[in-house]
């Protein structure tokens, strides 16, 4: 027995073994074995315990209280009601009245293992809600049954918290309905686009047939829209939202293949179904329709609702639409056009489409849109369709490259407006690369040497391809899109045939650009919606940001030498001089007639109106010549008087100011800002002799040159031009001009032309619209147009 110790304790016992060697370093971090396989053990336990109380918490909600639809309200912008939209379009109807093509469809875009699997898809789960909590993408991998809870019971709301009641929701629905039922119910409240709710809305919407009758093409096409209606519906998508669709269809019959649901010789048979066209409700009759497909395109685009969210309705929508402009931009379009229009008994009466917009250059609000006779019988929007060359309404944009840029001629010189450029027709252009540019002016027409000024009144084709050259390509394109243009608008590229506008941005576009030299070069991405809210709760909107994309000095100058298109008696815009204040526009004329634009503004105010030839048969883009029986078709014709008699009644009763910022009497209101050149009417070369084109109302007699016994200057002396006045008669007999040899790369610069401002000399000429107009190239179609790129 062992003996204690001095304070009466037994020593303790000797161990016998070897003794643990305690863990140093590194290995005490690690946790032990033990404590690994307890502390999983509490999570799985601690996991499994929140899951049931998960599933004992969240309950299943009423769906026909959470599916139940509103209508929204659209206000003008003094509150007054526009319109409402949003009452269900839906019939639901059981699986067995849904083609089995259809359903077949539906599982193969959406999910297919959707008989064989469980409620959730848990992989995709995680990745949403990282992608979710983390600001990424809001790609997620649910199962129909997710996706039916998210529609029926749930919002659209891209949460955690809303992830989490779809899993438990989910999880409950598949363990009390069949698959079946899913199936159908999911099918009954997806969003289709058009209003349609459920597969039997939408069979009727897109192809005039009941669900039961869907074939396999029709139903990969519904399941097509399932991921983004607006996007895929092809009688109103880009080209590239039409492609997407064509391949996404493509990828859903390929899938049907593959689970054996489709035969591999039906879908080699199967082609693109044909879509009809999209209906409106009585309610969008008018102009409301256009209005409201706007402001809508403005709210999904830039991502402030999607279209499922807007289409469940319960929202205030207040536009920025005054409705007195608004009613005087329907009536003008109406008296100056409509009315004169006899569509069943002339062929191209019937072809011709207005769209007008017009915006407030200080703010960017749009305040009056004209789409289109009338939203239910013509569905597509000419205001903001995107497939119509601009014509010579870009070449404002190629001045402000120029000016802006400090550009200088081929030989040296700085660019003004008093820079002296050859106006021969079809002349190659200088300082390009490979063969030569050579575009054509409107009526072949020559004019010789001719000072900027001059070029930009009379709209001459040859001057401005120079100019472009000189500035260089990739700069006017570039400026384009400082001003305004989207970076994706069609045909925008740096080519020779650039500055004649072979682009085709929309006519809110060019309203965009002409509003920002309007502005003092500050651009401001035109907008419609004033105020969004739902519940009584508000609804944030995109900032309005303002970027000085030219200077002040630039935006003046081009401002400047815009109001000689109005103002000069032999400018392609002087119709518009009719409105008694100081203006400032851009005419525009594309190839073939197609289309005829005038892009004005005055210091309050700018509009851009523009006429589309559309053939209602096919759709296909046609000639307006002949309109209303009138000879020809130009920018400075209808688009001018539609512009002219709507800014008088939008601007009644406001002072006239001048570009300036001061006040303008009304006697010298048009000419507030002189122009370098004041010459009547452009010379028309052809030999020794001298063709000067003359105004007429005369049918064929507003584009004709007429014959002048004055022989034509040499080139180094002053300009023809500058001397010319318009000659009262017209000749009803077109000369056949020839171009004159191409000067060199140096031209010799003819003297300042001097101002001639008194008109008691030679008759006032009566203003057609389109004097001497002009043709917006189709790209490709001038000899060496693809090589002539971003040059001097």
């Amino acid at each position: 027995m062992p003996r204690p110790t001095p304070n009466g304790r037994l020593p303790r016992p000797q161990q016998t073994g070897k003794r643990r060697p305690r863990r140093t370093g590194w290995r005490r971090l690690v946790p032990t074995w033990r404590f690994a396989l307890f502390s999983t053990l509490g999570c799985a336990v601690l996991g499994i315990g929140l899951f049931a109380l998960g599933l004992a918490l969240v309950q299943v909600p009423d769906a026909h209280a959470q599916a139940t639809r509103q209508s929204n309200t659209w206000l003008y912008s003094d509150g007054s009601l526009l319109t409402r939209t949003g009452e269900t379009n839906r019939q639901s109807v059981p699986l067995d009245r849904i083609s089995e093509a259809a359903r077949h469809a539906a599982m193969a875009a959406e999910d297919r293992n959707f008989y064989q699997e469980g409620a959730v898809n848990v992989k995709g789960m995680v990745r949403a809600a990282v992608n979710t909590a983390t600001g990424g993408s809001t790609q997620g991998g649910s199962t129909i049954t997710q996706q039916y809870v998210k529609n029926a019971y749930l919002n659209q709301k891209q949460t955690v918290s809303r992830k989490v009641k779809e899993l438990f929701i989910a999880i409950k629905v598949d363990a009390t309905e069949t698959k079946d039922d899913v199936l159908a119910a999911y099918l009954n409240t997806s969003y289709y686009g058009r209003g349609a709710y459920g597969i039997q809305a939408a069979a009727q919407a897109y192809f005039g047939i009941d669900a039961k009758d869907l074939n396999p093409a029709q139903g990969a096409y519904l399941a097509v829209l399932l991921n983004a209606p607006s996007a895929y519906d092809v009688s109103t998508a880009t080209e590239n939202g039409k492609q997407r669709a064509t391949d996404r269809w493509a990828y859903v019959m390929d899938a049907m293949v593959q689970e054996k649901w489709l035969s591999a010789e039906d879908r080699a048979a199967a082609a693109f179904p044909e879509v009809q066209a999209p209906k409106s409700s009585p309610g969008l009759s008018g102009q409301a329709g256009y209005l409201v497909n706007a402001a809508t395109e403005y709210l999904t685009t830039n991502n402030v609702v999607t279209d499922a969210q807007l289409a469940q309705g319960g929202y205030t929508i207040k536009l920025s639409i005054d409705p007195k402009k608004q009613q005087a931009l329907q009536d003008s379009v109406q008296q100056q056009l409509t009315d004169k229009l006899k569509p069943d008994t002339r062929k191209v009466d019937a072809a011709t489409q207005a769209g007008a917009v017009s915006v407030d250059p200080k703010t960017g609000a749009v305040v009056a849109l004209h789409g289109g006779a009338d939203a239910t019988k013509h569905w597509v929007d000419n205001a903001t369709r995107q497939d119509y060359q601009a014509g010579s309404t870009f070449k404002a944009i190629a001045l402000a490259a120029a000016l802006e840029s400090g550009a200088t001629t081929q030989s040296g010189r700085t660019i003004t407006p008093d820079t002296v450029y050859d106006g021969t027709s079809r002349r190659p252009v200088v300082g390009g690369k490979g063969t030569p540019y050579a575009p054509p002016n409107e009526g072949d027409r020559s004019y010789g040497q001719i000072t900027l000024q001059q070029a930009t009144d009379w709209s001459v084709n040859s001057a401005f391809a120079q100019l472009a050259q000189d500035t260089g390509l990739a700069k006017v394109r570039d400026t384009a899109i400082a001003l305004g243009l989207p970076s994706g608008t069609p045909g925008l590229t740096a080519d020779a045939s650039v500055p004649l506008g072979v682009a085709t941005p929309s006519v809110l576009d060019m309203a965009g650009v002409y509003a920002t030299l309007d502005n003092g070069g500050r651009q401001i991405t035109p907008w419609l919606v004033q105020s969004l809210e739902r519940g009584g709760e508000g609804i944030g909107l995109p900032e309005h940001k303002t970027t000085q994309a030219v200077s002040e000095r630039t935006a003046q100058r081009v401002t400047t030498m815009l109001q000689g298109v109005v103002s000069n008696p032999g400018g392609t815009g002087y119709r518009a001089k009719e409105l008694g204040r100081p203006t400032a526009g851009k005419t525009g004329t594309t190839d073939g007639h197609r289309s005829v634009w005038f892009a004005g503004y005055t210091p309050e105010l700018v509009t851009v109106v523009a006429l589309f030839g559309q053939d209602p048969a096919n759709g296909k883009q046609v000639s307006l010549s002949g309109t209303a029986g009138l000879a020809g078709a130009a920018g400075g014709q209808f688009p001018a008087q539609i512009w002219t008699a709507y800014m008088k009644s939008a601007l009644a009763g406001q002072p006239v100011s001048s570009f300036g910022g001061s006040s303008a009497s009304d006697d010298d209101s048009s000419s507030a800002a002189s122009s370098p050149s004041t010459a009547s009417s452009p010379s028309a070369s052809n030999g020794s002799s001298t063709r000067t084109p003359t105004p007429s109302d005369a049918p064929g007699g507003g584009n004709r040159p007429t014959p002048s016994d004055t022989p034509s200057t040499p080139s180094g002396g002053a300009s023809s031009a500058t001397s010319q006045r318009p000659d009262p008669t017209p000749s009803r007999t077109p000369p056949t001009p020839t171009p004159t040899p191409t000067p060199s790369a140096k031209p010799t610069p003819t003297p300042k032309p001097t101002p001639t401002q008194s008109q008691t000399s030679a008759p006032k000429p009566t203003p057609t619209g389109g004097a001497v107009e002009e043709t917006g190239q189709d790209r490709g179609q001038s000899q060496g147009q693809s090589e002539s790129r971003a040059g001097g």
